[in-house]
């Protein structure tokens, strides 16, 4: 894509509202622009690493045997009166009428729905094990939205929700994604760490929630130091074996944040050394509530037995909007975000210091083509900006690699190479940079 025919709103200075890094990155770089209070425009740039994070989940998703549905953002007032929840979910959720004067709801969550759903689809426990997901942009009025998509009033969600006969084969679609959250953060470049957790208004007697260090955290967590460098299952985890395990590896050390945090137990536990106390930001929640949802709303199979039985659910939630800002949070710098490559708009950023030069840009043209063809995802920067300019837009926004093609350069036949995470530049011939962005 070249700049010139880019849409790119670029800010040069830090904007007054913006309170925390991720949000002043996000205006700065122009990822988002603001509709009204705590309600975001996904710009081209920003939208493009929305749907690179929320691609990697979605397989994530998959890997793990979840089947993707996608259900509407207005629902029916009655499935949530039926499960109990509509009066006590509280002001966070928009209810509303509908022209004929029936109550409606924009949804927070989707327990009630899928419950519905699923009991309407299946009879047989011969049926079961199942795990429903969508992607879906959900809305919860915050009485005081505050750092950008990171505690926004409408924001794009995963949601799945997993059905089964047992408590215990329950566990197990549990076990399945609490594997593949680690999974999916370690995709998206992130350390994530499991930790016990409140179920709050979803109900049930298990939680964790996913969180990652980063100094801007909303909450104070501590755990073991050695989960920080703890090895993340592989490409060949089998999750049809006894996941039990993996999770026993990952909760067996202490991990909590306020909520749940023990001082007395996590001096006992934790050798002074490997104490970490830090700020952390959710990116992630896992809950089992059992047959909470399945009993009032009807949601029942027949066993082997011919008896009905009420199904066993959990839910897992993955804040996909709210993981640009977490992304950027835990990587940036004082020029700009610096991009995991999984996630990044573009790979490369193609630097043309001398636009209008006969021979720096036919050489750029010839790269741009290649990289191109080449599917490498690339922003050239043809524009007339002066150099220094195109230098400090390439470092605010982010993208993994920089190519930068100049007169002086040229006539020795070489172009320069830098990563964006380390700052580290070679000069190399067009050929050989070419050849390392394509490995």
């Amino acid at each position: 894509m070249r700049r010139s025919r880019y849409f790119l709103p670029i800010l040069r200075q830090d904007p007054k509202e913006a309170e925390i890094v991720s949000h002043r990155l996000m205006l700065r770089a122009g990822l988002v622009r603001q509709a009204s209070a705590g309600i975001y425009s996904w710009l081209p740039f920003g939208h493009r690493v929305l749907k690179k994070i929320e691609r990697i989940v979605r397989e994530e998703q998959d890997r793990a045997g979840a089947l993707e549905v996608l259900m509407p953002t207005i629902q029916s007032a009655d499935l949530w009166r039926k499960s109990g929840r509509y009066d006590d979910y509280g002001e966070e959720m928009l209810r509303i009428k509908d022209r004929h004067d029936r109550d409606m709801l924009y949804g927070p969550t989707n327990e009630e729905l899928i419950t519905d759903i699923f009991r309407d689809g299946v009879r047989s426990y011969r049926e079961l094990p199942r795990n429903l997901y969508h992607i879906q942009w959900k809305f919860r009025d915050e009485i005081r939205p505050r750092f950008g998509v990171m505690r926004g009033r409408e924001f794009l969600m995963k949601d799945a929700y997993s059905f089964d006969l047992s408590a215990q084969a329950g566990r197990h679609s549990y076990n399945k994604m609490f594997v593949s959250y680690l999974r999916t953060f370690e995709r998206l470049g992130l350390k994530a760490i499991p930790m016990a957790a409140e179920t709050g208004p979803i109900g049930g007697d298990m939680s964790h929630e996913f969180i990652i260090l980063a100094d801007t955290g909303e909450s104070q967590v501590y755990c073991h130091k050695d989960l920080i460098d703890m090895a993340v299952p592989g490409d060949d985890i089998d999750y049809d074996s006894d996941l039990e395990p993996v999770v026993r590896r990952w909760t067996s050390l202490y991990a909590a944040s306020d909520d749940e945090h023990d001082p007395a137990r996590f001096e006992r536990e934790v050798p002074a050394e490997a104490r970490i106390s830090a700020r952390g930001i959710e990116v992630g929640h896992i809950f089992f509530f059992g047959s909470k949802y399945s009993k009032p709303l009807g949601c029942v199979v027949q066993d082997g037995q011919g008896r009905n039985v009420a199904v066993e659910s959990g839910s897992y939630g993955i804040g996909v909007s709210r993981l640009v800002g977490a992304i950027i949070e835990a990587s940036h710098d004082g020029a700009g975000i610096i991009w995991p490559e999984s996630v990044a708009p573009f790979k490369v950023g193609l630097i043309n210091l001398k636009s209008g030069e006969a021979g720096t840009d036919r050489a750029c043209d010839d790269i741009y083509a290649k990289l191109s063809n080449a599917r490498i995802e690339v922003l050239y920067d043809d524009t007339s900006e002066r150099a220094g300019a195109k230098f400090n837009t390439m470092d605010l926004i982010g993208l993994p690699w920089q190519l930068i093609v100049g007169p002086r350069g040229l006539a020795d036949g070489q172009v320069e190479l830098k990563r964006r995470s380390t700052g580290e530049a070679v000069s190399l011939s067009i050929d050989d940079a070419l050849g390392r962005l394509s490995a």
